[in-house]
Protein backbone atom coordinates (compact mmCIF):
# COMPACT_ATOMS: atom_id res chain seq x y z
CA UNK A 1 0.00 0.00 0.00
CA UNK A 2 1.36 3.57 -1.08
CA UNK A 3 2.60 5.39 2.10
CA UNK A 4 -0.20 8.08 1.75
CA UNK A 5 -3.07 5.27 1.20
CA UNK A 6 -5.49 5.64 4.16
CA UNK A 7 -5.89 2.27 5.69
CA UNK A 8 -9.88 0.84 6.23
CA UNK A 9 -11.50 1.25 9.60
CA UNK A 10 -9.83 -1.98 11.98
CA UNK A 11 -7.03 -3.51 12.63
CA UNK A 12 -3.80 -2.32 11.35
CA UNK A 13 -2.17 -4.29 8.03
CA UNK A 14 -0.20 -7.54 9.86
CA UNK A 15 3.05 -6.23 8.28
CA UNK A 16 2.50 -2.13 9.70
CA UNK A 17 1.94 -3.70 12.91
CA UNK A 18 4.58 -5.99 13.02
CA UNK A 19 7.30 -3.44 11.82
CA UNK A 20 6.01 -1.14 14.46
CA UNK A 21 6.11 -3.56 17.02
CA UNK A 22 9.80 -4.39 15.95
CA UNK A 23 10.67 -1.05 17.04
CA UNK A 24 9.49 -1.78 21.21
CA UNK A 25 12.16 -2.60 23.51
CA UNK A 26 12.95 -6.34 23.77
CA UNK A 27 10.99 -8.87 25.97
CA UNK A 28 13.08 -8.85 29.65
CA UNK A 29 13.86 -5.35 29.82
CA UNK A 30 11.71 -3.98 32.94
CA UNK A 31 10.66 -7.31 33.77
CA UNK A 32 8.53 -7.53 31.09
CA UNK A 33 7.75 -11.25 30.12
CA UNK A 34 5.81 -10.44 27.56
CA UNK A 35 5.90 -7.27 25.82
CA UNK A 36 4.67 -5.88 22.21
CA UNK A 37 4.35 -8.77 19.79
CA UNK A 38 1.67 -9.85 17.04
CA UNK A 39 -0.41 -12.17 17.93
CA UNK A 40 -0.12 -11.34 21.72
CA UNK A 41 -3.47 -9.34 23.26
CA UNK A 42 -1.69 -8.41 26.79
CA UNK A 43 1.58 -7.61 28.64
CA UNK A 44 2.85 -10.11 31.25
CA UNK A 45 5.18 -8.40 33.63
CA UNK A 46 7.54 -10.08 36.27
CA UNK A 47 6.45 -8.66 39.86
CA UNK A 48 8.02 -11.29 42.41
CA UNK A 49 6.22 -14.37 43.27
CA UNK A 50 3.92 -13.96 40.29
CA UNK A 51 2.90 -12.56 37.35
CA UNK A 52 1.12 -8.90 36.29
CA UNK A 53 -0.78 -9.33 33.45
CA UNK A 54 -2.20 -5.68 31.97
CA UNK A 55 -4.24 -5.37 28.95
CA UNK A 56 -6.38 -2.20 27.07
CA UNK A 57 -9.09 -2.29 24.58
CA UNK A 58 -11.38 -0.15 23.39
CA UNK A 59 -15.19 -0.75 22.42
CA UNK A 60 -15.73 1.15 19.38
CA UNK A 61 -18.07 -1.10 16.84
CA UNK A 62 -21.41 -0.36 18.96
CA UNK A 63 -22.71 2.21 20.81
CA UNK A 64 -25.10 -0.47 22.75
CA UNK A 65 -23.89 -1.84 26.10
CA UNK A 66 -20.66 -0.54 25.54
CA UNK A 67 -19.96 -0.66 29.05
CA UNK A 68 -20.47 -4.86 29.34
CA UNK A 69 -18.35 -5.54 26.42
CA UNK A 70 -15.43 -3.44 27.96
CA UNK A 71 -15.26 -5.33 30.60
CA UNK A 72 -15.62 -8.61 29.02
CA UNK A 73 -13.47 -8.50 25.87
CA UNK A 74 -10.51 -6.93 27.99
CA UNK A 75 -11.25 -9.82 30.47
CA UNK A 76 -10.90 -12.51 27.64
CA UNK A 77 -7.94 -11.73 26.62
CA UNK A 78 -6.39 -12.27 30.38
CA UNK A 79 -8.23 -15.61 30.48
CA UNK A 80 -6.52 -16.92 27.26
CA UNK A 81 -2.97 -16.29 29.12
CA UNK A 82 -4.08 -18.44 32.30
CA UNK A 83 -4.63 -15.35 34.10
CA UNK A 84 -7.24 -14.36 36.66
CA UNK A 85 -8.85 -11.46 35.59
CA UNK A 86 -8.79 -8.71 39.35
CA UNK A 87 -8.71 -4.70 38.11
CA UNK A 88 -10.88 -3.00 35.92
CA UNK A 89 -9.93 0.87 34.73
CA UNK A 90 -12.22 2.14 32.44
CA UNK A 91 -12.01 5.49 29.83
CA UNK A 92 -15.53 7.19 28.72
CA UNK A 93 -15.52 9.20 26.10
CA UNK A 94 -18.74 11.04 25.62
CA UNK A 95 -20.40 12.74 22.65
CA UNK A 96 -20.90 16.78 22.48
CA UNK A 97 -24.71 17.79 22.89
CA UNK A 98 -25.56 14.13 23.12
CA UNK A 99 -24.64 12.76 27.10
CA UNK A 100 -27.38 13.00 29.60
CA UNK A 101 -27.47 11.58 32.94
CA UNK A 102 -29.41 8.35 31.50
CA UNK A 103 -26.75 7.63 29.09
CA UNK A 104 -24.05 7.94 32.06
CA UNK A 105 -25.83 5.71 34.20
CA UNK A 106 -26.39 3.06 31.81
CA UNK A 107 -22.77 2.73 30.39
CA UNK A 108 -21.76 2.87 33.96
CA UNK A 109 -24.66 0.34 35.49
CA UNK A 110 -23.27 -2.51 32.76
CA UNK A 111 -19.83 -1.87 33.67
CA UNK A 112 -20.31 -2.67 37.60
CA UNK A 113 -22.59 -5.90 36.35
CA UNK A 114 -20.02 -6.92 34.30
CA UNK A 115 -17.49 -6.91 36.75
CA UNK A 116 -19.53 -8.29 39.78
CA UNK A 117 -20.23 -10.98 37.46
CA UNK A 118 -16.41 -11.92 37.34
CA UNK A 119 -15.32 -10.76 40.39
CA UNK A 120 -13.53 -8.02 39.41
CA UNK A 121 -12.70 -4.84 40.89
CA UNK A 122 -13.54 -1.39 39.27
CA UNK A 123 -10.50 0.38 40.66
CA UNK A 124 -10.43 3.86 38.55
CA UNK A 125 -10.85 5.73 35.34
CA UNK A 126 -11.30 8.82 33.18
CA UNK A 127 -14.70 10.52 31.99
CA UNK A 128 -15.00 13.36 29.89
CA UNK A 129 -17.16 14.70 27.30
CA UNK A 130 -15.27 15.28 24.06
CA UNK A 131 -15.75 17.21 20.74
CA UNK A 132 -16.08 14.92 17.35
CA UNK A 133 -17.78 12.37 18.31
CA UNK A 134 -21.03 11.09 17.16
CA UNK A 135 -21.37 8.14 19.78
CA UNK A 136 -19.60 7.18 23.20
CA UNK A 137 -15.89 4.80 23.17
CA UNK A 138 -15.15 2.84 26.16
CA UNK A 139 -11.59 2.05 26.61
CA UNK A 140 -10.77 -0.78 28.99
CA UNK A 141 -7.29 -1.70 31.19
CA UNK A 142 -7.27 -4.73 32.60
CA UNK A 143 -5.06 -6.12 35.15
CA UNK A 144 -4.79 -9.56 36.72
CA UNK A 145 -2.47 -12.10 38.13
CA UNK A 146 -1.19 -15.71 36.99
CA UNK A 147 0.75 -17.77 38.79
CA UNK A 148 4.43 -17.87 37.08
CA UNK A 149 4.03 -21.75 35.91
CA UNK A 150 0.35 -21.47 34.71
CA UNK A 151 0.95 -18.85 32.35
CA UNK A 152 0.00 -20.05 29.27
CA UNK A 153 2.40 -19.21 26.26
CA UNK A 154 1.64 -19.70 22.27
CA UNK A 155 5.24 -20.28 21.65
CA UNK A 156 4.74 -23.68 23.46
CA UNK A 157 2.77 -25.11 20.66
CA UNK A 158 3.62 -27.99 18.55
CA UNK A 159 3.42 -30.04 15.27
CA UNK A 160 0.69 -32.54 15.95
CA UNK A 161 -1.32 -30.22 18.17
CA UNK A 162 -5.09 -30.61 18.12
CA UNK A 163 -6.68 -27.27 17.52
CA UNK A 164 -10.00 -26.49 19.36
CA UNK A 165 -13.17 -24.03 19.21
CA UNK A 166 -15.54 -23.16 21.23
CA UNK A 167 -19.34 -22.17 20.70
CA UNK A 168 -18.46 -21.04 17.14
CA UNK A 169 -18.54 -17.64 15.04
CA UNK A 170 -19.61 -15.34 15.19
CA UNK A 171 -21.05 -14.21 18.04
CA UNK A 172 -20.56 -10.72 18.88
CA UNK A 173 -20.24 -10.10 14.80
CA UNK A 174 -24.32 -11.84 14.82
CA UNK A 175 -25.38 -9.62 17.61
CA UNK A 176 -24.51 -6.65 16.58
CA UNK A 177 -25.37 -6.93 12.97
CA UNK A 178 -29.06 -7.64 14.54
CA UNK A 179 -29.14 -4.20 16.37
CA UNK A 180 -27.68 -2.35 13.16
CA UNK A 181 -29.28 -4.25 10.33
CA UNK A 182 -32.76 -4.90 12.42
CA UNK A 183 -35.06 -3.80 9.52
CA UNK A 184 -33.56 -5.90 6.77
CA UNK A 185 -32.93 -8.73 8.59
CA UNK A 186 -36.52 -9.05 10.12
CA UNK A 187 -38.06 -8.71 6.93
CA UNK A 188 -36.72 -11.91 5.83
CA UNK A 189 -36.28 -13.88 9.24
CA UNK A 190 -38.92 -12.14 11.11
CA UNK A 191 -38.61 -10.09 14.26
CA UNK A 192 -38.49 -13.16 16.84
CA UNK A 193 -35.71 -14.63 15.26
CA UNK A 194 -33.71 -11.09 15.15
CA UNK A 195 -34.25 -10.00 18.47
CA UNK A 196 -33.47 -13.77 19.70
CA UNK A 197 -29.87 -12.81 17.73
CA UNK A 198 -29.81 -9.67 19.74
CA UNK A 199 -29.52 -11.33 22.92
CA UNK A 200 -26.34 -13.91 22.05
CA UNK A 201 -24.41 -10.89 23.76
CA UNK A 202 -25.62 -12.66 26.90
CA UNK A 203 -26.58 -16.08 26.02
CA UNK A 204 -24.16 -17.40 24.82
CA UNK A 205 -22.27 -14.40 25.87
CA UNK A 206 -19.15 -13.08 24.76
CA UNK A 207 -16.94 -14.29 27.50
CA UNK A 208 -14.53 -16.90 27.69
CA UNK A 209 -13.48 -17.16 31.16
CA UNK A 210 -14.97 -19.78 32.17
CA UNK A 211 -14.08 -21.80 29.15
CA UNK A 212 -10.59 -21.21 29.21
CA UNK A 213 -10.37 -21.83 33.19
CA UNK A 214 -11.93 -25.49 32.01
CA UNK A 215 -8.97 -25.59 29.58
CA UNK A 216 -6.14 -25.01 31.81
CA UNK A 217 -8.26 -27.65 34.50
CA UNK A 218 -8.63 -30.41 31.96
CA UNK A 219 -6.02 -30.65 29.22
CA UNK A 220 -2.20 -29.70 28.49
CA UNK A 221 -2.99 -26.47 26.97
CA UNK A 222 -0.34 -24.92 24.91
CA UNK A 223 -2.25 -21.80 24.12
CA UNK A 224 -5.40 -19.79 23.92
CA UNK A 225 -7.04 -17.23 21.36
CA UNK A 226 -10.29 -15.32 21.78
CA UNK A 227 -10.74 -14.75 17.47
CA UNK A 228 -12.05 -10.72 17.68
CA UNK A 229 -11.80 -8.48 15.13
CA UNK A 230 -11.19 -10.11 11.90
CA UNK A 231 -12.99 -13.15 13.02
CA UNK A 232 -11.61 -16.62 12.98
CA UNK A 233 -9.63 -15.73 10.02
CA UNK A 234 -7.77 -12.81 11.84
CA UNK A 235 -7.32 -15.01 15.24
CA UNK A 236 -6.28 -18.46 13.69
CA UNK A 237 -3.54 -16.06 11.65
CA UNK A 238 -2.55 -14.10 15.13
CA UNK A 239 -2.14 -17.61 17.08
CA UNK A 240 0.25 -19.82 14.63
CA UNK A 241 2.15 -16.26 14.37
CA UNK A 242 2.35 -15.48 17.55
CA UNK A 243 3.92 -19.37 18.29
CA UNK A 244 5.89 -19.19 15.16
CA UNK A 245 3.98 -22.49 13.47
CA UNK A 246 2.01 -23.41 10.93
CA UNK A 247 -1.61 -24.41 10.76
CA UNK A 248 -4.32 -26.27 8.81
CA UNK A 249 -7.65 -25.84 9.24
CA UNK A 250 -10.69 -27.25 8.10
CA UNK A 251 -13.38 -25.29 6.52
CA UNK A 252 -16.55 -27.84 7.20
CA UNK A 253 -15.74 -28.46 10.58
CA UNK A 254 -15.67 -24.38 11.58
CA UNK A 255 -18.95 -24.47 13.60
CA UNK A 256 -21.26 -21.40 12.78
CA UNK A 257 -24.57 -20.09 14.56
CA UNK A 258 -27.42 -21.07 12.76
CA UNK A 259 -27.92 -16.98 13.01
CA UNK A 260 -25.24 -16.10 11.71
CA UNK A 261 -25.54 -19.12 8.32
CA UNK A 262 -28.91 -17.00 8.24
CA UNK A 263 -27.75 -13.30 8.18
CA UNK A 264 -24.65 -14.49 5.68
CA UNK A 265 -27.08 -15.09 3.14
CA UNK A 266 -28.81 -12.17 3.33
CA UNK A 267 -26.22 -9.64 4.11
CA UNK A 268 -23.40 -11.73 2.10
CA UNK A 269 -20.60 -12.02 3.78
CA UNK A 270 -18.01 -14.39 5.25
CA UNK A 271 -19.10 -15.80 8.87
CA UNK A 272 -15.46 -16.58 9.59
CA UNK A 273 -14.27 -12.96 8.58
CA UNK A 274 -17.21 -11.80 10.95
CA UNK A 275 -15.65 -10.34 14.54
CA UNK A 276 -16.25 -13.03 16.77
CA UNK A 277 -15.47 -12.76 20.97
CA UNK A 278 -17.40 -15.30 22.45
CA UNK A 279 -15.67 -18.06 21.18
CA UNK A 280 -12.10 -19.48 22.25
CA UNK A 281 -9.43 -20.77 19.96
CA UNK A 282 -7.22 -23.72 22.37
CA UNK A 283 -4.63 -25.67 21.43
CA UNK A 284 -4.28 -28.61 23.06
CA UNK A 285 -1.88 -31.80 22.91
CA UNK A 286 -3.50 -34.40 21.06
CA UNK A 287 -3.89 -36.99 24.36
CA UNK A 288 -5.79 -34.72 25.86
CA UNK A 289 -8.08 -33.01 23.33
CA UNK A 290 -10.88 -35.51 24.10
CA UNK A 291 -10.67 -35.19 28.17
CA UNK A 292 -11.24 -31.23 27.31
CA UNK A 293 -13.90 -32.25 24.60
CA UNK A 294 -15.75 -34.13 27.04
CA UNK A 295 -15.24 -31.47 29.88
CA UNK A 296 -17.02 -28.86 27.60
CA UNK A 297 -19.66 -31.37 26.71
CA UNK A 298 -20.48 -31.89 30.21
CA UNK A 299 -20.71 -27.95 31.05
CA UNK A 300 -22.96 -27.67 27.98
CA UNK A 301 -20.07 -25.52 25.92
CA UNK A 302 -20.25 -26.31 22.20
CA UNK A 303 -16.91 -27.28 21.09
CA UNK A 304 -15.67 -28.84 17.93
CA UNK A 305 -11.77 -29.71 16.38
CA UNK A 306 -11.31 -27.72 13.41
CA UNK A 307 -7.47 -28.18 12.86
CA UNK A 308 -4.24 -28.68 13.48
CA UNK A 309 -0.87 -27.43 14.27
CA UNK A 310 1.81 -27.80 11.77
CA UNK A 311 5.83 -27.28 10.68
CA UNK A 312 6.35 -23.46 10.46
CA UNK A 313 7.62 -24.16 6.94
CA UNK A 314 3.98 -25.74 6.24
CA UNK A 315 2.73 -22.39 6.38
CA UNK A 316 -1.21 -21.61 6.79
CA UNK A 317 -3.79 -23.42 5.19
CA UNK A 318 -7.44 -23.86 5.11
CA UNK A 319 -8.98 -26.87 3.26
CA UNK A 320 -12.48 -26.16 1.44
CA UNK A 321 -13.99 -28.08 -0.95
CA UNK A 322 -11.36 -30.27 -1.08
CA UNK A 323 -8.02 -28.06 -1.70
CA UNK A 324 -5.96 -26.32 0.52
CA UNK A 325 -5.78 -22.46 0.08
CA UNK A 326 -4.03 -19.93 1.82
CA UNK A 327 -5.38 -18.85 5.51
CA UNK A 328 -5.16 -15.40 4.99
CA UNK A 329 -6.86 -12.56 7.60
CA UNK A 330 -9.13 -10.09 5.92
CA UNK A 331 -8.22 -7.02 4.74
CA UNK A 332 -10.86 -5.33 6.66
CA UNK A 333 -13.72 -7.15 9.49
CA UNK A 334 -17.01 -7.48 7.33
CA UNK A 335 -18.65 -5.96 10.29
CA UNK A 336 -17.19 -2.77 9.20
CA UNK A 337 -17.78 -3.30 5.17
CA UNK A 338 -21.73 -4.19 6.27
CA UNK A 339 -21.73 -1.02 8.50
CA UNK A 340 -20.19 1.06 5.58
CA UNK A 341 -17.34 2.22 7.33
CA UNK A 342 -14.53 3.35 5.67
Amino acid sequence: MPQRAAFPVGKLPPRVLQALLARCPAAGSAGIVIGPRFGEDAAVIDIGSRYLVAKTDPITFTAERIGWYAVHINANDLATLGARPRWFLASLLLPEGRTTQALVNRIFDDILRACRGLGITLCGGHTEITGGLDRPIVVGQMLGEVEKAALVRKESQQPGDVVILTRGVAIEGTAILAREKARLLTRHLGGGRVRAARRLVFRPGISVVGAARLATRYADVHAMHDPTEGGLLAGLFELARAGGVGLQVWRKRIPVLDETRAFSRILRFDPAALIASGALLVVVSPQSAPRLLRAFRQREISAATIGEVRPQREGLGIIEHGRMVPLRPPAQDEIARLLGLP
